[in-house]
C-alpha cells in the first residue's frame, strides 16, 4: 500500500476516533488521601445496592490487604461477593469466570481492589453483566446496548489510571494479543486514591507502574487529540512523578510520595482517556502479549526511544512539558528542552532501577513484533507515524545492550 494512502487512511480513522472522543467524559468522583478507601465504602453504602462483587486476585486477598475494606463495608451494612481469580493481563476467559460469580449471586455493582488487571476484569465484568453478555460480546467501541453495572475502584498501584478511563483492556485466551473495550459507561462511578492501600507495593512494581504513568502523562499532552483538560491532568500527573517517583520507590511507607504516585496515575488516566496514547503503547502491549513482559516495565524502556525519534515534530510540547517538570527553563532553546526531557527520562529510569533493556525479546520475532506495534501505533493521534524501519530499530535498541 502506497505511503501516502496508508498515511490518508490512519488519519480519516483517527478523525472517526476523535468525534466519538469529542463526546463529554464522565469522571468518578474521587475519594482521595489516606483513609479514603473508607470514604468510598462509606459512599456505596448510600446508593442502595444490595449485592456488591468484589473483583480482586488471589494474592491481595493472601496477604490480608482486602480486610480492611471488607470491615468498612461491614460496617455500612453492604453484602458482597468475592472473585479472586484475576490475573496479570487478563483473558476472556478470566472476565468471564468473574461474570460467572456476578450472576450466580446477582451482584448489582461491582468494586474492583487491586491494580490495572483487577479493574479491568471488573470493567468488562461490570459491562457483560448489565447486557446479559460474555466478555467476547463486549470487545470494541460502545458494543453494548446497556451501560455497565454500578462500578467503584480502589487501586493497589499507581500507574494504569485504569480507574479513571473509559478502556478495558483483556487478551485472547490462548493467543494472549490484547484487545480493548471501550464505553463511557466503563468510567467507574467513585475511586478511592488511598496511598495506604499501597504502602507495601514493591519497589521494583512501584517504578514500573510509575512509568506507565508519565508514559500516559507524556503520550497524551504531545498527541494530536489533547485539549486543555488533557493538557492539564497530562502536565500534573508529568510533574507529579518526577517529583515523588524516586521517594515513592527508595521509601515505600512515605505516605506524601504515594499519595502523590496515586494522584498522578489518576490525572495520567484522565488524560488518556480523551487524548489516547502512542507509539511507546503500542510497542509495549505486544511485548507483553509475545512474552508477557509487564506492561509498565515495557512502557518505561519503550519510552526514551519513542521519544528520540519525535521530538523533532513534537518538540514544542515536549520543551512545554520540560519546563513545566522543572527539568529546564523557560528561556533555553526548545531543541534543547525536548532533549532534557528524554535525558531526564532515562535518568528516572536509572534511579528507579528500570533496566535499559529487556532480555525476553527475540531477534527472530522483531520483524513481527515492529509490524504488529506500527498496525496499532496508526490507531493513536501521534506527533508523526513512524514506519518499519523506526519501530524495528525501537525494539532492536531494547534488545541490545548498548555498547
Amino acid at each position: 500500500m502506497p505511503a501516502l494512502y496508508k498515511t490518508w487512511l490512519y488519519r480519516a480513522r483517527l478523525a472517526i476516533i476523535g468525534k466519538m472522543l469529542l463526546k463529554p467524559q464522565p469522571k468518578p468522583m474521587a475519594f482521595s488521601g489516606p483513609g479514603s478507601s473508607a470514604n468510598l465504602c462509606k459512599a456505596i453504602s448510600q446508593f442502595g445496592l444490595k449485592n456488591l462483587l468484589i473483583v480482586t486476585d488471589k494474592p491481595l486477598r493472601e496477604l490480608g490487604l482486602l480486610d480492611k475494606t471488607l470491615a468498612d463495608l461491614a460496617a455500612h451494612d453492604v453484602s458482597y461477593q468475592i472473585y479472586d481469580g484475576v490475573l496479570p493481563d487478563p483473558t476472556l476467559q478470566v472476565v468471564d469466570d468473574g461474570l460467572a460469580v456476578l450472576n450466580a449471586n446477582h451482584c448489582d455493582a461491582v468494586l474492583a481492589f487491586g491494580g490495572g488487571s483487577s479493574i479491568d476484569t471488573a470493567k468488562v465484568v461490570a459491562l457483560a453483566g448489565a447486557n446479559g453478555g460474555n466478555a467476547e460480546s463486549c470487545l470494541g467501541v460502545n458494543k453494548c446496548k446497556q451501560g455497565a453495572l454500578p462500578l467503584f475502584a480502589i487501586p493497589t498501584t499507581a500507574g494504569t489510571g485504569s480507574e479513571g478511563t473509559c478502556i478495558a483492556v483483556v487478551s485472547d485466551n490462548e493467543t494472549h494479543s490484547k484487545s480493548a473495550v471501550i464505553d463511557n459507561s466503563l468510567i467507574p462511578k467513585a475511586a478511592a486514591l488511598d496511598p495506604e492501600v499501597m504502602l507495601g507495593l514493591p519497589a521494583s512494581m512501584t517504578a514500573a507502574t510509575g512509568m506507565d504513568a508519565l508514559t500516559h502523562a507524556i503520550e497524551s499532552y504531545i498527541g494530536t487529540f489533547g485539549n486543555t483538560e488533557t493538557d492539564f491532568y497530562g502536565l500534573a500527573s508529568a510533574k507529579l512523578v518526577f517529583r515523588y517517583l524516586p521517594t515513592a520507590c527508595s521509601d515505600g511507607q512515605n505516605m506524601e510520595a504515594r499519595e502523590g504516585m496515586s494522584l498522578a496515575s489518576y490525572y495520567g488516566g484522565l488524560a488518556i482517556t480523551q487524548a489516547l496514547v502512542g507509539y511507546t503503547h503500542a510497542i509495549s502491549h505486544n511485548l507483553g502479549a509475545r512474552y508477557g513482559v509487564a506492561h509498565g516495565l515495557g512502557n518505561a524502556v519503550a519510552l526514551p526511544h519513542v521519544l528520540d525519534l519525535l521530538k523533532d515534530d513534537a518538540q514544542d510540547k515536549m520543551a512545554a512539558l520540560a519546563v513545566h517538570c522543572e527539568l529546564g527553563k523557560a528561556e533555553e532553546n526548545k531543541a534543547a528542552l525536548a532533549q532534557k526531557l528524554i535525558d531526564s527520562v532515562r535518568e528516572l529510569n536509572r534511579t528507579v532501577g528500570i533496566p535499559e533493556t529487556i532480555e525476553a525479546i527475540q531477534e527472530i520475532d522483531i520483524n513481527e513484533l515492529a509490524g504488529l506495534a506500527l498496525t496499532e501505533g496508526s490507531s493513536y493521534p501521534t506527533p508523526r507515524f513512524l514506519d518499519t524501519d523506526d519501530c524495528r530499530g525501537i525494539l532492536k535498541r531494547m534488545s541490545v545492550a548498548p555498547a
